[in-house]
Parts: structure tokens; C-alpha cells; sequence
């Protein structure tokens, strides 16, 4: 989580009283990392030459683009939070500005604890929102699908990547909405069902032995009445599966 002096915000507004005044209620703020221009061109290129965390945009700019096609630059080009400040509130551009979805509306003039609330609010909510996308994006390359890799899968552990091999797994137990996939060395905790992870295994050697696991076949080395053994570990089996399982030997 970045610290207020870490910030690096953008003010993008043309009227430079109100420049003065904002940057002075960010010092007070300890927002000190701060620049600022006054049209659309200028706030692009500084948006391809340096890290910015956070933009404050005037609505109406010098120049022949506004604040809001601003907006939409940054929705379509940069992952980027961004406030308007404007003194209008009429709504027609309310209205205008709800179509580039940004992270915050202040309307001129106000103080610095709505300054400081309307930055708060828009850092902690887009947060969230990357924090879901993210979750949302692990989840769909947690596996890369067989059209890609037909040989191995790609699981995320600690923030990295590892890249499995379908012949590696042991076993998949299902543990509310988490699996714990089991390795012939490690252990990976993925978010998912059991059954969209199961939808993505090669269906010669992954089957459901049980409501709550995904065996490989592979790797049972015995089989009895109510459970198969892989590894050390002894696995619930339905009678459905155990059925499946005498008659593949027998066959």
C-alpha cells in the first residue's frame, strides 16, 4: 500500500490560481510528489515518461480536448485512478463524465478534508477493484488451457507461477471455495471449484474418485472397498469409481 509521500499524483487544470490552491492542500496533506499541467496533450506524454498513481482532472482544459475525453484516454490506455474537479455540477456534465467511470466527482471549491476524503476513497476502492481483478485473473491462469500447454498446467503460489506437469499431480481435494492441489513435492492452494478445475485436466488420467477429490490415476498404487492409496495418503472412493476402476484392470 503506497504512503501518502510515496503518491505520485498528476493535477491536470488550466486556471493556475487553482493549481496554487490544490498544491497547497496536498503539501498540507502530505501528498508531496505532485505535478501539474494544463491540457490533454501535456498530462499524455507525462503519462509516457513517468509512474503516476493518481490523476486530478479539471473537466474543462486549455486546449481543444477536455477532461473527460482525458478520461477516456486513461480508461482505454492506462490502469490509472483519476478524479474529476470541476466547479460544475450541472447534470448534463455529470452526466458526461459517468461515461469514462471515474473514481471520484469534486466540485470547486473545497477543503482539504474533501480533498483528502475523495483520495482516500478513489486509492481504496480502485484497490479493491484490482484487488477482484486480479483474483479473477489468477483464477483463469491458474490454468492455461490444453490448447496452449497439452502437457502441464501454470499454478500460482506466493505471487509466482509454476509450471506443473499433468504428470506431477498426485491428487485434488476440494476444501470449500479453495483446492489443495498435491505434487509429488509440493502443495498449491488454487481458488476454484472442483468442477471447472476438473474441466481443464486431461480426462485419460483425472477422475472424481469422490465428492471432495480429483485422483490421477497414475499414481494409485492399491485399491481396496472404500478408498485408493497414493502415495502415503489413503483417498475416499465412491462405489461408482471403484466399480470404473476394477473394470479398467480387468479389461
Amino acid at each position: 500500500m503506497l504512503l501518502s509521500n510515496d503518491l505520485r499524483i498528476l493535477l491536470v487544470e488550466d486556471n493556475l490560481v487553482v493549481v496554487d490552491s490544490v498544491l497547497r492542500l496536498l503539501s498540507k496533506l502530505g501528498y508531496n510528489k505532485v505535478e501539474s499541467v494544463t491540457d490533454y496533450n501535456a498530462a499524455v506524454q507525462i503519462l509516457s515518461q513517468k509512474k503516476i498513481h493518481l490523476l486530478l482532472i479539471d473537466i474543462f482544459l486549455s486546449g481543444t480536448e477536455t477532461g473527460i475525453e482525458l478520461g477516456g484516454y486513461i480508461r482505454k490506455n492506462r490502469n490509472i485512478p483519476f478524479i474529476f474537479i470541476t466547479a460544475n455540477s450541472d447534470r448534463a456534465t455529470v452526466a458526461k463524465a459517468k461515461e469514462v467511470t471515474p473514481n471520484g466527482y469534486l466540485v470547486k471549491p473545497f477543503e482539504k478534508e474533501d480533498l483528502f476524503t475523495a483520495i482516500e476513497i478513489a486509492l481504496f476502492n480502485f484497490r479493491e477493484q484490482s484487488s477482484v481483478l486480479e483474483d479473477s485473473n489468477a483464477a483463469n491462469l491458474d490454468l492455461v488451457p490444453a490448447t496452449i500447454l497439452t502437457d502441464s498446467i501454470f499454478i500460482k503460489k506466493q505471487h509466482i507461477y509454476h509450471r506443473i506437469s499433468f504428470s506431477e499431480i498426485l491428487y485434488i481435494k476440494s476444501d470449500n471455495v479453495y483446492l489443495e492441489v498435491y505434487t509429488i513435492d509440493k502443495t498449491f492452494v488454487v481458488r476454484s471449484s472442483l468442477k471447472d478445475y476438473h474441466t481443464k485436466l486431461p480426462p485419460k488420467y483425472f477422475y472424481k474418485a469422490h465428492k471432495s477429490y480429483i485422483v490421477n490415476i497414475e499414481h494409485i498404487s492399491s485399491i481396496n472397498a472404500k478408498d485408493v492409496l497414493i502415495g502415503q495418503k489413503r483417498i475416499p472412493i465412491t462405489k461408482d469409481f471403484k466399480d470404473f476402476l476394477m473394470k479398467t484392470m480387468n479389461s
